[in-house]
């Protein structure tokens, strides 16, 4: 079954949709204009139920199908990023510093097309419900929601998510059960010594060869403290010190991220950060000031929803375009908390040739929009049988 021939006319409606989405970009919460217009498009496909302010912007919009069963939830990110377009499209956005470099435009359209038709042929028996979710990029949208007891009440039984993949091949959908994006953490270290004139730094307690010093040993981490086959990594993204070429300063800091998929190497990961950071700041004479932040969990894919994904991914690409064992990733996904809640599975669908995700000229397929949105309604339609 290829894609769906009631949502490949709804394509013109997605793209007008996500060019919208796209010229009006908005970041974390603060989605009110991107969420009002979601509310209408919703009332005018006709849900049966529109329920709005969830963790501050979001929606959860119902459809009913003929007869009773479970509930089914398929979540989509609304919210954009930080960055200056430089697309140059006729549809740019209009609000400069803020951009769709992610394909969340994509990801509402896509959503929205699949309540379209399924709003219209309600072939399931049971409930779906539609997680139009705020803040992915930063504020932890999806944990925010699940607090506010979005799968309590609203029954959601299991749940699912596609992320559009530039550089992919385009229609080809890709996933694996169990962890398949990382954990990620972060951290600041902050060393204080005793500033001065550089001339004379013997008066002077340097944080800069402390700080440097610990930049070289934290990647001693990956490299002698877990074995070859545990993913792990530590990014040094940051260091600031000085003001001056003749001032040692006060103190400097960096910053760092903290990536990985099992408990245990999270757990030592955080650890053996302090016991380098203190043991470098007492070898130097410095103080240091550690904050270590722990951020989104790992995204961690059901077996058997990823079986059942792939198998219904399958009748829309084709089997030989769908990959059930995609190598593990170490970018992170707020949906971790979702399928923390509730089983489920996340997807990348290949949307070909282009930028990629979080660049200024990124752009999403418009063409891949109707791929992803049948994939959407039918993981509904199969999750959800008529008898």
């Amino acid at each position: 079954m290829p894609v769906l021939n009631r949502i490949a006319d709804l394509g013109p409606q997605m793209t007008e949709w996500r060019h919208w989405l796209h010229r009006h970009p908005e970041l974390r919460f603060a989605l009110h204009e991107t969420s009002a217009y979601v509310a209408a498009r919703l009332r005018e496909i006709g849900v049966d139920e529109i329920h709005e302010g969830i963790a501050e912007t979001g929606i959860v919009a119902l459809i009913r199908g003929q007869g009773a069963g479970p509930t089914v939830g398929l979540r989509a990110d609304m919210d954009a990023l930080p960055i200056t377009e430089e697309t140059h499209a006729d549809y740019a956005s209009e609000t400069p510093g803020k951009m769709h470099a992610c394909g969340h435009d994509g990801h509402t359209a896509m959503l929205l097309g699949a309540a379209a038709y399924l709003a219209e042929t309600r072939k399931f028996a049971g409930t779906v419900a539609l997680i139009f979710q705020p803040a992915e990029e930063d504020g932890g949208g999806a944990e925010a929601m699940v607090e506010d007891g979005v799968m309590e009440r609203f029954y959601i039984s299991r749940v699912y998510a596609i992320h559009n993949a530039p550089g992919l091949p385009f229609g080809h959908f890709y996933t694996t059960p169990g962890p398949y994006l990382a954990s990620v953490d972060e951290v600041r270290v902050t060393v204080t010594g005793r500033g001065g004139h550089a001339a004379t730094p013997q008066g002077c307690i340097d944080p800069i060869p402390a700080l440097s010093a610990i930049v070289s040993s934290l990647q001693t981490v990956v490299a002698r403290n877990v074995g070859a086959g545990d993913a792990l990594v530590i990014s040094v993204t940051q260091i600031h010190a000085g003001t001056a070429l003749n001032i040692i300063p006060e103190s400097g800091f960096l910053t760092a991220t903290i990536r990985c998929f099992e408990p245990e190497i999270r757990d030592l990961a955080e650890k053996r950060i302090h016991e380098i950071c203190e043991g470098i700041a007492a070898a130097h004479g410095v103080s240091v000031e550690i904050e270590y932040e722990r951020g989104y969990p790992p995204t961690v894919n059901d077996p058997d929803e990823t079986g059942f994904a792939a198998e219904v991914a399958s009748e829309i690409a084709g089997p030989e375009r769908v990959v059930t064992d995609a190598p593990r990733e170490m970018g992170a996904e707020d949906f971790a908390y979702m399928l923390a809640a509730r089983p489920g599975a996340y997807l990348f669908m290949g949307t070909g040739e282009g930028a990629g995700l979080h660049h200024p000229r990124f752009d999403f397929n418009d063409e891949a929009a109707p791929v992803g949105a049948s994939l959407l309604a039918r993981l509904a339609e199969r999750a959800l049988p008529l008898a």
